[in-house]
């Protein structure tokens, strides 16, 4: 099977199991939600998130590497082997958080409340998460993911739906980017920071108390336009800021 194919399989599968993850640890376990509602995790509207599927190929491609130079043969190669993955996943997700912060204005996490973090895009907290899921893909996954990908490339229906999962996620990033260029414009105008996550929450209790349908997949769709949702959330942030600055009597 090509290096290609095989990257793109794994991209597939990277992005749909990330989600889930990202959806379980969301209902369960984030304290940003505290009603512990099922979240769309995702930014994309459909069940993926691309920061896992290109974090998958690199634990393949580290993992590979490691085991063709004998580096993981030992207990301290092995060590250095998820310490390689750990900065990695971190760095890539740094890279992606800060393009989307200094590029769009739009933080789609934030880890600021957690210690030695930065930019609230990284932190050792989850430096730790992503040396353990190497830890796990490198010993319960990676030996037997050759295997699994060749029978996967030899099932022509499983072939196709990989097409038809990358049409979609194309015309997914599109309207993404749709999306991105109308907060961008709002946090310029505004000289704010759009908090996604936040904007989700504000919008489906909007949905909620006007019983209106709260869209799962489609996070920030709404019968109001977007703009509306914006200007509410940053007067409320501001109405805040303002009482917490005024002095005491």
């Amino acid at each position: 099977m090509s290096i290609l194919l095989t990257l793109a399989d794994l991209f597939f599968i990277g992005s749909v199991s990330g989600w889930c993850l990202e959806l379980v640890f969301r209902k369960f376990f984030s304290s940003a939600n505290p009603e512990h509602k099922w979240i769309n995790p995702g930014f994309c509207i459909g069940p993926y998130v691309p920061l896992y599927g290109f974090g998958l190929c690199i634990l393949y491609l580290l993992a590979s590497i490691g085991d063709l130079s004998g580096i993981a043969d030992s207990i301290w190669g092995k060590a250095l082997l998820f310490l390689g993955m750990a900065v990695s996943m971190t760095l890539i997700e740094y890279i992606a958080g800060i393009m989307l912060l200094k590029g769009a204005k739009l933080r789609l996490w934030d880890y600021s409340k957690l210690w030695g973090n930065i930019d609230g895009l990284i932190c050792p907290l989850f430096s730790f998460f992503w040396a353990v899921l190497g830890g796990v893909y490198y010993f319960v996954l990676h030996p037997h993911i050759l295997g699994a990908l060749s029978w996967l490339a030899n099932n022509l229906a499983f072939s196709f739906f990989i097409g038809f999962f990358f049409g979609v996620f194309i015309v997914d990033m599109a309207t993404c980017a749709h999306w991105v260029s109308r907060l961008k414009k709002f946090a310029d105008e505004n000289g704010v920071i759009v908090k996604y996550e936040n904007l989700k929450a504000h919008i489906r209790h909007a949905q909620e108390r006007a019983s209106q349908k709260v869209h799962f997949l489609f996070a920030i769709r709404s019968d109001r336009a977007i703009t509306e949702h914006l200007k509410e959330a940053h007067e409320a942030i501001e109405k805040i800021r303002h009482h917490r600055d005024k002095p005491a009597a």
